[in-house]
């Protein structure tokens, strides 16, 4: 993959994927709209939409996993009251948003040809984003990029460690990914400022 480009007549940003480098995309995103979803901070989706504007019922503690977490930061360290109000009133959005992101970039992926299983081999899907998606997808590799490396432990200055691991190991390959995350957001960055 050779990552994001500004298409020089429709000036809209595209990619070109392998079916795997597709399904693993629209797995990661998956598992991020699973993780944001699967708390009570989710807004319900049912709820009548002027009573969802003044429901202002959610979390007040930081979330105990640790990519949500580093996802949804306490805002107020030094007021815990505060901090409690803030997340209350703020949280359940920011977990739609992100949510919403992710699907962003599993619905554009199968509309793009990704088929539901993959049992193709050779296969190659072309994405083609208008500048408002791509920078969804932008936010979304974010979040992507956050979760694994909240899993993963990933620090600043600790390239050797990753790079000391030998490639049949997990975390090696789990890094690799993350990295390939990281290039692909660069790439996204890249073309969206051209």
């Amino acid at each position: 993959m050779s990552g994001f480009a500004r298409h020089r007549r429709s000036r809209r940003v595209i990619a070109t994927f392998t079916g795997f480098e597709a399904d693993l995309l629209r797995s990661l995103a998956g598992q991020l709209v699973e993780l944001l979803r699967n708390e009570a901070a989710v807004p319900d989706e049912h709820a009548d939409p002027l009573e969802a504007l003044f429901d202002f019922s959610g979390p007040t503690t930081e979330p105990e996993d640790p990519v949500l977490a580093r996802l949804f930061p306490t805002a107020y360290v030094e007021d815990e009251e505060a901090a409690a109000e803030f997340r209350r009133y703020t949280e359940g959005g920011l977990r739609d948003g992100k949510s919403k992101a992710a699907c962003r970039i599993i619905d554009d992926l199968e509309e793009a040809g990704l088929p539901d299983e993959l049992t193709e081999d050779g296969l190659m899907i072309d994405v083609e984003l208008v500048e408002a998606d791509a920078e969804t997808w932008m936010r979304s590799f974010t979040d992507i990029r956050l979760a694994l490396a909240t899993r993963l432990g990933v620090e600043d200055g600790d390239e050797a460690r990753w790079q000391s691991l030998p490639d049949d190991d997990p975390r090696a390959q789990a890094h690799d990914i993350y990295e390939w995350v990281g290039y692909l957001q660069e790439t996204l960055v890249a073309a969206l400022t051209r």
